[in-house]
């Protein structure tokens, strides 16, 4: 094989991580040098945060340690049957990597992922190396992610969670059915069986620091996972089911949602485009349904068509669920408790915290609302104010294309 240099091993597996979407740096311990010891910060100032225009963190490092891989998943571009440019960090070059690019204060910590070589164990050995390295060689302190692989050794899984701040394993796809045809190679009762171990070593840790100060911390910002959407035929009921079974039984911190892109030399088992990116963000509208607004999995189900299974891409699912329940509403907004207010299309979490706080101390009109929100046409139908009533316009016929957003043409040089 060619010896590559540094930058480009870098430029080929960056490229290569693009398509993990669970980078996120949220709910970790927070650490800093300020004490004297030590190098980097998961917080205060000089900490880089970039964001993409979909949203996700870019401020970490996001590389994988190698591109190539013993096992052949279809939808993946390194997979063993791939034509891709293949190239290979080693533990101490991933290490310096990091403690660069920390001092340059580009980054505010690392994501590792990588593809499986000679086999899980001696990949796994290889990330906890990294890992091992920055916290006990050069006392890091700033944020470290391992996507962990669910077929290598639970004690080595167990030393990740001891250095890193937050573990991830991919279910990969929502139904068991879509990962036996399109990653045979993998198994949904194997990855499963991992993440409830991850779940039983943390809670075993937090037990652990109750009784012990001095106990470690175990991935102190829990473990998270990711699906692929649009690359087999499972619905956003199936999706939405799936999540919301994972996050019952293992406590995740996250559920991310990757639509499924197309991939060069595809196999001929996938689909031949991409799913709207709009579905990825219905979807992730959803999760944060279940995760801050008290809806069940269920309840989103109805939200759906009735005919696809997928939930509509002209408007959010909360708005889709208020129309087909109409009965629910209005709901006044000087009386009604905390779980009526956030199911209001139009209000998020801190807005109805606002209201709350506001009508302790006087009758709330509907202009009052509009200050505490960002735009009150959403929910005029939905609300009753001191000096506001819909009357029957919850009922109107033409109720879905008064508060949908208007269409809109879209640029040409955007």
């Amino acid at each position: 094989m060619v010896q590559l240099s540094t930058r480009a091993k870098l430029a080929i597996l960056a490229d290569a991580a693009k398509y993990d979407a669970s980078c996120a740096s949220s709910g970790t311990t927070r650490r800093d040098s300020r004490g004297g010891k030590g190098i980097g910060s998961t917080e205060g100032m000089g900490i880089c945060h970039a964001y993409a225009p979909d949203g996700r963190c870019i401020s970490l490092l996001k590389i994988l340690l190698t591109n190539s891989c013993i096992f052949d998943c279809h939808y993946c571009i390194n997979r063993r049957s791939s034509d891709v440019r293949r190239a290979r960090f080693t533990a101490q070059e991933v290490v310096d990597l990091t403690l660069s690019f920390y001092r340059r204060n580009y980054i505010e910590g690392l994501f590792l992922s990588s593809g499986i070589i000679r086999s899980s164990d001696y990949t796994m050995e290889q990330m906890v190396e990294v890992a091992r390295s920055l916290r006990e060689d050069h006392h890091f302190r700033g944020y470290i992610h391992l996507k962990t692989i669910p077929d290598a050794d639970p004690d080595l899984i167990h030393q990740a969670g001891l250095h890193a701040d937050r573990l991830s394993i991919n279910v990969e796809l929502p139904t068991e059915s879509g990962l036996k045809r399109l990653a045979p190679e993998k198994d949904g009762v194997r990855i499963e069986g991992a993440m409830s171990r991850l779940r039983s070593d943390m809670e075993d840790g937090q037990d652990a620091r109750r009784k012990y100060k001095s106990a470690p911390r175990f991935a102190p910002a829990g473990q998270s996972t990711q699906m692929i959407v649009g690359a087999d035929a499972a619905d956003d009921r199936a999706i939405i089911a799936r999540a919301s079974s994972l996050y019952d039984r293992h406590k995740l911190r996250r559920v991310y949602y990757s639509a499924f892109s197309p991939i060069p030399s595809p196999s001929a088992v996938l689909p031949l485009k991409r799913p709207p990116l709009l579905r990825e963000h219905r979807l992730y509208q959803s999760d944060w349904m279940i995760r801050f607004y008290g809806y069940d999995a269920q309840e989103i189900a109805a939200a759906t068509d009735a005919a696809t299974g997928c939930l509509p891409l002209d408007i959010d699912p909360k708005l889709a669920w208020a129309l087909s329940h109409r009965a629910t509403f209005p709901v006044d907004v000087n009386r009604a408790p905390r779980e009526a207010l956030l199911r209001v299309p139009g209000l998020g979490v801190k807005a109805v915290d606002r209201i709350l706080s506001s009508r302790r101390h006087r009758r709330l009109r509907l202009d009052d609302v509009a200050r505490l929100t960002t735009s009150i046409k959403k929910l005029r139908p939905f609300l009753i104010a001191a000096d506001w009533r819909p009357l029957a316009l919850i009922d109107s016929a033409d109720l879905r294309a008064r508060v949908a957003p208007p269409a809109r043409q879209l640029d040409l040089f955007a």
